[in-house]
């Protein structure tokens, strides 16, 4: 079977390294030209995960952290979607990893100083394997905005943070769920640092209504491409590799 055309990505649909409304971006955009070094062997191959690593509520954020009869607090969803590669073929057996913030958007983390509570039932991190169709879903709660010290009254939308693991722990993408409809989007610096709207739209997760369970939880569909003109967008190698 011939090889598919390599389909390259956009780079100038990727956000400038220096983004004036983005605080951060005043002390950490590089200076000098980008280095880059190819991978080693060693890298590449390992070390690899087993599915045997994972545990039986991992893919469960609602009750995975939670006390014998509990349940986190606040909006219970339902993430699913696929992973693909360029030519839309299912990704199967890759790591897939989630952490977010609580309902009221605070992370349990020594250092998040937001005045929303923690809740003692919600840890905020899981994980699941893809299955052989390159499909993945886990249950959470949807996680609420929260503020963050940049331009005085900067609030980041809901989001989830996603890490995509390929066959060994240094093939790692990582890249964050928005949920659509949410007006944060198109006020976040960090969001609209991102040139291209189509590259912000493949951030967005939609409402799946055939998903949903009645009287229990809503279904949002996130799909995520690794690479090429309709790859998602990745926070480390921005050109999907």
């Amino acid at each position: 079977m011939a090889e598919a055309p390599f389909k390259p990505r956009d780079l100038g649909a990727h956000p400038p390294p220096f983004y004036p409304d983005y605080r951060s971006t005043h002390f950490r955009a590089p200076s000098h030209a980008l280095l880059h070094y190819a991978p080693t062997a060693t890298e590449m191959a390992g070390p690899v995960f087993g599915q045997g690593m994972l545990g039986a509520d991992d893919d469960d954020l609602i009750v995975n952290y939670a006390a014998a009869g509990q349940a986190a607090l606040g909006p219970r969803i339902l993430v699913h979607g696929v992973l693909r590669d360029q030519d839309a073929r299912p990704m199967p057996g890759k790591l897939i990893e989630v952490w977010q913030a609580n309902a009221g958007g605070r992370y349990r983390h020594k250092k998040d100083g937001y005045l929303a509570p923690l809740d003692p039932n919600f840890g905020g991190c899981g994980r699941c394997v893809t299955g052989p169709d390159g499909t993945y879903s886990f249950r959470t709660i949807q996680p609420g905005p929260y503020p963050w010290p940049n331009g005085g009254n900067d609030w980041r939308p809901a989001h989830i943070h996603f890490s995509v693991f390929g066959d060994g722990f240094a093939q790692r993408l990582i890249t964050q769920m928005y949920f659509e409809g949410d007006p944060h989007i198109a006020l976040c610096p960090i969001v609209q640092s991102i040139p291209d709207p189509k590259g912000i739209d493949t951030l967005v997760a939609r409402l799946d209504m055939g998903q949903t369970v009645p009287m229990d939880i809503r279904a949002y569909r996130f799909d995520i491409t690794l690479r090429g003109r309709d790859a998602t967008y990745f926070e480390n190698f921005k050109d999907g590799t």
